[in-house]
């Protein structure tokens, strides 16, 4: 199986240190991972210095394939290739995943102001849908993941979104 983690394009110094730690990788692999794909952004990491902007590393630990690399102009690749996306809990990120029926673990960043993310990413998981975690909690996470128990996100219906707008609008 094959993981996706993405930070979007705010630091998120402590998810992105924490993809490359034993802790992270074991737990991925005894779920039966052998590969995972790491958007850093610019976060500040142990191997920050080592990728440039455009630049594809790749190395092995812990058993698990892993390539990293800061930025891509589309993530759409990366989302159909994933079984499991560990992301930001941004509500782009969020809704681009949902809606293509991955399972999706997100971590809310603390550091943002008013820490928007939190509230997305509970009510989110209390409907279902993903599974919201601190960094420090995400390896206990792995350890309980059960794919199967997240709920798929219903597609996009544009014509009652529509209809929505217009009824409050007074259109109809």
């Amino acid at each position: 199986m094959h993981a996706f983690l993405s930070v979007g394009s705010t630091r998120f110094d402590t998810l992105v240190s924490s993809a490359f730690q034993e802790r992270f990788l074991s737990r991925l692999q005894r779920k039966g991972f052998h590969s995972l794909v790491v958007q850093c952004g610019n976060s500040a990491f142990d191997l920050a210095d080592t990728v440039e902007d455009g630049e594809k590393l790749k190395l092995t630990k812990c058993g698990i394939e892993i390539e990293y690399w800061k930025f891509k102009p589309s993530l759409e690749e990366e989302y159909r290739k994933a079984d499991l996306v560990i992301s930001h809990a941004g509500s782009g990120t969020i809704l681009d995943v949902l809606r293509r029926g991955k399972a999706m673990i997100v971590i809310p960043n603390p550091t943002l102001l008013d820490n928007h993310q939190e509230e997305l990413a509970s009510t989110l998981q209390s409907m279902g849908y993903l599974i919201s975690t601190t960094v420090e909690d995400l390896p206990v996470v792995l350890d309980a993941l059960d794919m199967t128990s997240i709920k798929t996100f219903p597609s996009f219906e544009g014509a009652r979104f529509a209809k929505i707008v217009d009824e409050a609008l007074g259109f109809i």
